[in-house]
């Protein structure tokens, strides 16, 4: 079973990310990650409890919108180190929809960027193989200081409590 970060911790990765242009019917005895699209095209006719949903970078999450809080877990897709466009994603699913699930990235961060993506709001990781997530884990660390608000710290840090 693959190996991932979730909440500071190394753990095993038990949700499996269908492809993006899934169109069959959903896997019932498996944790999936389901494309955006196709849970906006299906979203009608879907009845499976525990379901998650993955958000690619060229996808609105305006259309998901405060639907986003019946899902556990939302996955967006970081399809190449350049493509900042996920950080805005969170953002928006945790300040504008209020979404308190679990929010992983996928696809391709890395160590570098991951104390960036904590403070918009990941709190889960899957990084490529080769990654040492021991390493990665510590990068969490990198900074013990933040000066703006963020996902994960609503106040700036003059208002904060010395």
């Amino acid at each position: 079973m693959p190996k991932i970060i979730n909440k500071d911790k190394i753990v095993d990765d038990k949700w499996v990310v269908l492809p993006k242009n899934y169109s069959g019917n959903l896997p019932e005895n498996q944790l999936s990650l389901a494309p955006m699209k196709y849970w906006l095209e299906n979203k009608e006719s879907i009845r499976i409890a525990v379901l998650g949903l993955w958000i690619d970078s060229d996808e609105d999450v305006e259309a998901l919108g405060e639907d986003a809080n019946q899902f556990p877990l939302i996955a967006v897709n970081f399809p190449s180190f350049t493509d900042g466009r996920g950080f805005s994603t969170a953002r928006l699913l945790r300040e504008r929809f209020g979404y308190n699930g679990q929010l992983r990235a996928i696809g391709n961060p890395n160590r570098d960027q991951l104390f960036y993506l904590k403070r918009c709001g990941f709190d889960s990781f899957v990084l490529p193989e080769d990654t040492d997530l021991e390493a990665a884990l510590e990068s969490l660390k990198d900074f013990s200081v933040t000066y703006q608000n963020a996902a994960d710290q609503p106040n700036p840090h003059f208002r904060r409590d010395q």
